[in-house]
């Protein structure tokens, strides 16, 4: 991976997931890397123009030559993070545009103190901007996952987070799609980790909405969730 130029964000790697974003994902990265972070996007299959704009934007790419899904992509980004970068600390960032800079600065200079891995949230500034069906499904699915874990989160499965080096070591995902994050929130909200929230907000542009995005993934969260309890029952 090619080194950035020295800027106060050396010690991060950015992993940006995407599957068909074309449409926004370079100026995505393009702001990432504008505020002086390293970003690794993984192009995970995608069908468009994808990997032409991460090329143009300067991202470093690694790509899928098919679609595995969202847990196989991050599980791949955090393995080049560990090889091709020297990183303290590694946060993902989504590559649809409903993700703020300046929450992810903020949560750098949060996990500089001390944490182990530092989650967004959109419920500890009050109520976010969003239909009350989705929040209603938002915080059921928040109490679902406290089950698993024992730091108590307020919005399961936000996407936006960062954690220390050690930790992503410690990331196996076994599950390559959606079902994922579920597995991933008990692995970061582990006891022996030092973890805090950090206020975020989700921007809703026309185009995520365009895609229907936010009641579905609403809805899918809780049936992820459910998904992995029972896949991790039969295990035992």
């Amino acid at each position: 991976m090619p080194d950035a130029v020295t800027t106060d964000y050396d010690d991060v790697v950015v992993i940006v997931r995407v599957f068909n974003e074309a449409p926004v994902v370079a100026g995505v990265l393009k702001e990432l890397l504008a505020g002086g972070l390293r970003v690794i996007a993984v192009d995970d299959g995608s069908t468009d123009a994808s990997a032409d704009e991460i090329d143009a934007a300067g991202a470093f790419r690694v790509s899928h030559p098919i679609n595995i899904g969202a847990g196989g992509a991050l599980q791949t980004g955090i393995e080049a993070a560990l090889r091709f970068t020297s990183a303290k600390f590694i946060a993902c960032f989504d590559a649809d545009g409903q993700h703020r800079l300046v929450d992810l600065i903020g949560m750098i200079q949060t996990i500089r103190q001390g944490y182990d891995v530092v989650m967004g949230s959109r419920f500890l500034d009050g109520q976010p901007d969003m239909g009350r069906t989705r929040r209603v499904l938002l915080k059921l699915a928040a109490r679902l996952t406290r089950r698993g874990g024992s730091f108590r989160l307020t919005d399961a499965h936000n996407g936006l987070r960062i954690f220390t080096r050690a930790v992503a070591g410690d990331i196996k995902l076994n599950h390559a799609g959606m079902a994922y994050a579920s597995e991933l929130e008990e692995v970061l909200t582990r006891s022996r980790y030092n973890v805090t929230e950090f206020p975020v907000q989700i921007v809703y542009t026309d185009y995520s909405l365009s895609k229907g995005q936010p009641l579905l993934n609403s809805v899918n969260i809780l049936t992820d969730i459910l998904a992995h309890r029972v896949s991790a029952r039969r295990q035992r």
